[in-house]
């Protein structure tokens, strides 16, 4: 959307850098064009004659270069084919957990002020028969026969252009290269319970209906060892029956007689804090 033409009136640069991350796009969306680069890598999309480009690595990289992928160890191919890197969020010895998402309403007085809340939430948790390994006590882990170790499994396949390798994670041990020997009762080897929790979030005064606040770790418990995802506050303003908000002011519509208004009277009107008197 940066360098959409609607955006960059006039911009033939912005028009060329659409177009390409259009065709890119049309790659990647395409079953037949994704699986051609499956079988023959680069080579295989020379007939795509994306604009002179020699292959649709050129366009991935350029691709990248745009939306400000990484340029290091094929990072770009790695996000949308899948290799040998694992995923952001396995960590070694274990699973990250996922993140979690809460609603948090708050009424303009709360806003205002800034508040501190309370947050009941449902969540998994480690073990605490296990603790948090998933193996019955004493049993451990033990290497995953169905890929040896690595997590991955690897698919030779030959063609005229060469050998290509496929790596995909490991079905069996979900890409951790181990399994545990003798599963926790309690978990049933998974290594976390679901289980009901509190925190409390300092909400500060101000913000806005769509802000934020990021607690770190108090996500969904990572498996077997994983470190546990984030917990992300996000602020509902309700609406108010009495005042409209005008970024950081307070609107109230004051009704006045014709005569109050012709010549001026003491009213008492709501506020955030409680009423107060104001001249007419």
């Amino acid at each position: 959307m940066q360098h959409h033409p609607d955006r960059n009136p006039g911009n033939k640069e912005a028009e060329e850098s659409f177009k390409e991350c259009a065709e890119a796009y049309e790659v990647l969306s395409d079953q037949q064009k994704r699986q051609r680069y499956n079988q023959f890598g680069h080579q295989g999309m020379n007939s795509t004659g994306y604009h002179g480009f020699d292959d649709v690595g050129d366009i991935f990289s350029r691709f990248g270069d745009i939306f400000g992928f990484g340029r290091g160890g094929g990072s770009i191919f790695d996000d949308f084919f899948g290799g040998s890197q694992q995923s952001s969020r396995r960590s070694s010895g274990g699973i990250t957990g996922s993140d979690l998402k809460v609603n948090l309403k708050l009424t303009l007085s709360e806003i205002a002020d800034g508040v501190e809340k309370t947050i009941k939430i449902k969540k998994y948790i480690h073990c605490e028969s296990c603790k948090g390994t998933g193996a019955k006590h004493g049993s451990g882990y033990t290497s995953c026969s169905n890929c040896r170790g690595t997590g991955e499994i690897r698919q030779v396949s030959r063609t005229m252009f060469g050998q290509f390798v496929n790596v995909t994670e490991c079905g069996y041990c979900h890409g951790e290269g181990r399994i545990v020997k003798d599963k926790c009762p309690e978990c049933a080897g998974e290594s976390r319970v679901r289980s009901e929790s509190t925190v409390t979030v300092k909400i500060p005064a101000g913000v806005v209906d769509g802000n934020y606040i990021p607690m770190r770790g108090e996500g969904n418990a990572g498996v077997r060892g994983g470190s546990p995802g984030d917990l992300f506050i996000y602020i509902e303003e309700e609406e108010s029956k009495i005042f409209k908000r005008y970024e950081d002011d307070v609107i109230y519509d004051l009704e006045l007689s014709f005569m109050d208004a012709a010549m001026g009277a003491d009213v008492v009107v709501p506020t955030l804090k409680g009423k107060s008197k104001a001249e007419s």
